[in-house]
C-alpha cells in the first residue's frame, strides 16, 4: 500500500490532564475532539494521525483524566477508517525508552491503531518520541511524508524561547521528504518542509496573542491547510487602558487575561472592572499586574488583590518550558542571578 491516506486530518500536543487534572481543561479537549471529528468530515478526510503527547502527566493518570481520555480516544476510533497514534514524549514514563506510556488502553479500543516504534506503511512513516541514537536512522528514510514527534533546533518553543542547536536531529537531515510534519513545540512554525503543526489549543501564557492552534488537513500530493479553533481558549495580556477602550473587540469567551494597571485607579475600582469583565464576556481568568510607575498604593495594601511582578511572569513562563534538553530549575537560577535592570 503506497498510498495511506486520501486525505488525512491530524493535531497534536492535547496535553489531557493538564492543570493539575483540570476538569476545565479535559472539558476543553473533549470539545476539541468534537470540533475536529465535525471538521475533518466536512473536508472529506478518511484518516487521522495524532502526533503525540496525549496526556500530559508523565507518572501517572487521574481517574477523571483517564475517564475523558477513553471517551476521546473512543470517538477518534468510531470517526474515521483510520486512526494512527504515537506516543510524545510526555506520554512516555520512561525518558531512554518507550515500553512503558500512558495510553497502552488504546490498543483495546476499535479503530485505533498505537504505533510504539518508528514504523514505515508504505509511503509514510510514522515516528514516536525518539530515544538513544535513533534518531541517526531518520536521514535513510526515503518516505513521502514523515509525521514525527521531534526536537528540532532553532524551532520555537513558544513565543519567546528557541530550541538551541543540540548537536543531533536536524532540518537537513530529512533528504527525502516531501514534507514531515511534527508535535511537541506548541508554535504553528515551519523551515521549508519541516512543519511543526502547532498545538491542538492554547494552554498558557506562553501562547499569548497566538490562537493559530488547531489541526491540519493533507491531500495526498497536496499542500497542508491549517484550520484553527475558533472557540479555543485565549490568553491575553493588555494595559487597562488599552481593554476598556476596545473591550468589545477583545473580550471573548474561554479568555485568560493579565491586565497591566496603567492607570491611577483605586483597589475598589480595580475590581469591579474585573468583576464586571467576568460577568459580561464569560470570561475565565483577569489577573491585575502591578504597574508600580502609576498604581494607586492602595491597591499594595489590599490582601485581596491578585497581582503578578515580571519576575513571576517570567518564571511562569520558564516553568512552561517543554524539553527533555533543559532544567527549568538551572534555567530558574540563571534568570534569579542576572544583574537587575533598574538604576
Amino acid at each position: 500500500m503506497d498510498q495511506l491516506f486520501k486525505k488525512v486530518a491530524c493535531f497534536t500536543d492535547l496535553h489531557l490532564g493538564l492543570k493539575s487534572n483540570s476538569p476545565t481543561h479535559n472539558q476543553d479537549c473533549e470539545e476539541f475532539v468534537d470540533w475536529f471529528i465535525e471538521t475533518s468530515h466536512a473536508n472529506g478526510a478518511e484518516t487521522c494521525i495524532v502526533l503525540g503527547d496525549w496526556h500530559n502527566n508523565r507518572n501517572a493518570i487521574n481517574l477523571t483524566t483517564l475517564n475523558a481520555s477513553i471517551r476521546c480516544m473512543e470517538k477518534l476510533g468510531k470517526a474515521f477508517n483510520q486512526f494512527y497514534w504515537f506516543p510524545g514524549n510526555h506520554d512516555l514514563f520512561y525518558k531512554d525508552r518507550r515500553d512503558v506510556h500512558s495510553t497502552e488502553f488504546g490498543k483495546h479500543i476499535p479503530g485505533v491503531t498505537i504505533v510504539n516504534d518508528v514504523h514505515t506503511i508504505g509511503n509514510v512513516t510514522l515516528v514516536p518520541w525518539l530515544v538513544g541514537d535513533e534518531w541517526k536512522k531518520i536521514s535513510k528514510i526515503k518516505s513521502k511524508y514523515i509525521f514525527g514527534h521531534f526536537e528540532l533546533p532553532l524551532f520555537y518553543m513558544n513565543s519567546v524561547v528557541q530550541m538551541p542547536d543540540h548537536g543531533e536531529l536536524q532540518v537537513d537531515h530529512f533528504k527525502h521528504q516531501e514534507y514531515v510534519f511534527s508535535g511537541h513545540f506548541h508554535k504553528r512554525q515551519n523551515r521549508g518542509k519541516v512543519w511543526y503543526i502547532g498545538n491542538a489549543f492554547p494552554h498558557n501564557f506562553s501562547d499569548t496573542w497566538d490562537d493559530k492552534r488547531g489541526m491540519m488537513l493533507l491531500e495526498w500530493g497536496g499542500t497542508p491547510q491549517f484550520i484553527d479553533w475558533p472557540n479555543c481558549p485565549k490568553y491575553r495580556t493588555i494595559n487597562l487602558s488599552e481593554l476598556i477602550d476596545q473591550k468589545d473587540s477583545i473580550m471573548k469567551t474561554k479568555m485568560h487575561l493579565k491586565v497591566n494597571l496603567d492607570i491611577d485607579i483605586s483597589f475598589e475600582e480595580a475590581n469591579f472592572i474585573r468583576e464586571t469583565f467576568i460577568n459580561d464576556f464569560d470570561v475565565r481568568e483577569i489577573s491585575l499586574i502591578q504597574d508600580k510607575t502609576n498604581l494607586d498604593s492602595t491597591i499594595d495594601d489590599n490582601p485581596d488583590a491578585k497581582f503578578e511582578s515580571v519576575d513571576q511572569i517570567v518564571a511562569e513562563s520558564l516553568v512552561a518550558v517543554d524539553s527533555d534538553q533543559f532544567d527549568k530549575k538551572i534555567l530558574l537560577d540563571i534568570y534569579n542571578n542576572l544583574p537587575s535592570c533598574s538604576n
